[in-house]
């Protein structure tokens, strides 16, 4: 498996720590991190921090993890896709997502129904651009050239590059078909190992219908590392569970929760949900069961985390994105360096199993 860490997330920006953020990758590059994923979620945007990166970094690849579709229009997606894909020397992954109705509706202002058909349509006329085309194109929710006005069909100045890899974030049965039918990569969340055929099954189906195999795209899902005792470290990581279920979209819809629940958590995700929605959250975050923090996490002792690791790769996943934990930067670094050695151990031991 590769590895890859992310920077970013709905908190960055409330502390000046960027410098920190770009000491921590260029050391991760060089303890052999593949990849570095910047969030962007409604703190730090997911572009400006890669493209910094890629003046301070050499070899690590450079992933939008994720570019909101409901902030920024096709074309404009296109060329700082084209942009980061040039400066980087050819390292950057633009991975794209349909967020959720309280980003898109709330904070961009965009109507969030059809969020797929706004995926593909989208996807499509960055393909456009990617191949040099001129951007033409007649969909529901894009027209090219705006009919009725004056605008003209214009192909971007930036020659194309279609070898820009597309990642796609997506959960929902469809949306997951079409990431297994069109994308280079799924960037995975809610994953739950033991339940892989629930979001890598609809991929499959998806890549085959379109005549792929499954091995085209890269399958990335991880989560949190800590080391130590598993019982002590569940209610540090609890929260981290609560608040996709309760918090990462509306009571109508939340593709996070959604994903848990085809998992086999309903039950646990109704009460953790409607505790969240009703300002209880300190009981929302105590309702989440521990099967589930310890199946969406990597912590415990080194055998343990070694299980779960283990349990990622058995389930499919390709490259695991990990979030080490620890108190302060030297404490991150050894987290990160100790579960990649497991992680080596893990790819060796696989490896004389197949022998």
């Amino acid at each position: 498996m590769r590895i890859a860490i992310g920077i970013g997330g709905a908190a960055s920006g409330r502390r000046n720590d960027f410098q920190e953020q770009v000491d921590f990758v260029r050391e991760a590059e060089r303890l052999g991190v593949d990849v570095v994923w910047s969030a962007e979620a409604w703190g730090q945007d997911a572009v400006v921090p890669l493209a910094y990166l890629a003046a301070r970094t050499e070899r690590v690849l450079l992933g939008s993890g994720i570019m909101q579709i409901s902030a920024r229009v096709p074309s404009m997606t296109a060329m700082t896709a084209l942009t980061m894909a040039t400066v980087s020397d050819d390292r950057f992954i633009l991975g794209l997502g349909a967020s959720g109705p309280q980003v898109v509706e709330g904070l961009n202002g965009q109507p969030f129904a059809r969020p797929l058909e706004r995926l593909r349509e989208h996807v499509d006329i960055v393909r456009l651009a990617f191949a040099g085309e001129k951007l033409v194109y007649d969909g529901h929710q894009y027209v090219l050239p705006r009919p009725g006005g004056e605008g003209k069909a214009l192909r971007l100045a930036q020659p194309g590059n279609p070898n820009i890899p597309i990642y796609l974030a997506t959960l929902g049965p469809a949306a997951l078909r079409y990431t297994g039918a069109s994308a280079d990569g799924w960037v995975g969340t809610s994953f739950v190992p033991e339940a892989a055929d629930v979001l890598l099954g609809p991929i499959a189906e998806g890549a085959a219908a379109a005549g792929r195999d499954l091995t085209a795209l890269d399958l990335q899902a991880g989560g949190s590392v800590a080391f130590g005792d598993r019982g002590e470290l569940l209610d540090r990581f609890r929260p981290g569970v609560a608040f996709p279920i309760g918090a990462m979209g509306s009571k109508q819809h939340n593709f996070y929760r959604e994903a848990f629940i085809r998992a086999g958590y309903a039950e646990d995700c109704a009460e953790v949900a409607r505790l969240w929605l009703d300002g209880k959250r300190d009981e929302a975050i105590a309702r989440v069961p521990d099967e589930l923090v310890v199946q969406t996490t990597l912590i415990g002792t080194d055998a343990e985390v070694a299980e779960r690791i283990a349990a990622y790769r058995r389930s499919g996943i390709t490259t695991l994105r990990v979030q080490p934990e620890g108190a302060d930067q030297t404490a991150r670094l050894d987290t990160l360096a100790r579960v990649i050695d497991l992680i080596r151990a893990d790819e060796q031991a696989a490896a004389a199993d197949r022998r």
